[in-house]
């Protein structure tokens, strides 16, 4: 287990779940808000839509909650409008970072991130600097209970997937951009709806890091993490299982 899923595995052991939930919500509100905008405001017509609906409803979210972000989207021009903004840098211990933003503002997102980068040992690169050491792509995460490694594995690759990586919290699945729907949608007509499905990156290598480093880089990922226009941060870190402990306690 490397990159985001070991981050989230970290925030949990640090108990901070309720904070981290309360942003989940403010973070897919947007996205669902964002994706109503981009195409029909209706989630069957809609496919990222669909996803971020889908996301919003395995994270518990209120019916209430869905049904305001989408009608945000039919809000006048210049309410509630949001870039998609990728940022891309090197972390503690030359890990390579992409930080994904909804913004309304691009001035302050961008101050902030590159401030959150140079005040916690990092660097902010130019766009492309080290998105080449991720592959782009569907992005559907399942949990443990949907299924074992080898039905999973047996599952993805009829749907016409190209990977699937199982482990304790559940089995993250990667396709291509162009199968993204088309891999989703037969996923859930044999195993139910994704607990989240995204376009999104894959490091395509991973990078060991030392417990020293890591203790930084854990410390900028909560700020990136905590932003308000931060809708996901990947990187291509990988943090033993004593260092992960280390952290934790």
């Amino acid at each position: 287990m490397a990159g985001h899923s070991q981050f989230k595995n970290i925030m949990h052991r640090k108990g901070k779940q309720d904070a981290i939930k309360a942003r989940q919500f403010n973070k897919i509100a947007r996205e669902i808000t964002v994706a109503a905008r981009s195409g029909l405001p209706d989630p069957a017509h809609n496919p990222r839509l669909k996803a971020a609906v889908q996301s919003a409803r395995a994270m518990n979210m209120p019916r209430e909650r869905i049904e305001k972000a989408i009608k945000s989207a039919a809000a006048a021009a210049g309410e509630g409008h949001y870039d998609e903004i990728r940022y891309e840098g090197y972390g503690p211990g030359g890990i390579a970072l992409i930080v994904e933003c909804l913004t309304d503002n691009r001035n302050r997102t961008a101050s902030d991130v590159r401030a959150a980068f140079s005040k916690n040992g990092g660097s902010l690169g130019e766009t492309n600097s080290v998105s080449f050491m991720f592959r782009h792509g569907g992005l559907i995460h399942y949990p443990a209970a949907a299924g074992s490694a080898d039905a999973m594995m047996e599952a993805v690759i009829e749907a016409g997937g190209e990977d699937v990586e199982s482990f304790e919290a559940g089995h993250d699945i990667l396709t291509s951009v162009e199968d993204f729907t088309k891999v989703r949608e037969a996923l859930e007509k044999k195993l139910g709806p994704a607990e989240t499905a995204r376009l999104g990156w894959k490091p395509q290598n991973l990078v060991p890091v030392s417990f020293e480093a890591a203790e930084k880089l854990i410390g900028l990922l909560e700020i990136l993490e905590e932003h308000d226009d931060v809708q996901h941060v990947t990187g291509n870190f990988d943090i033993a299982e004593e260092v992960l402990k280390k952290l934790a306690s």
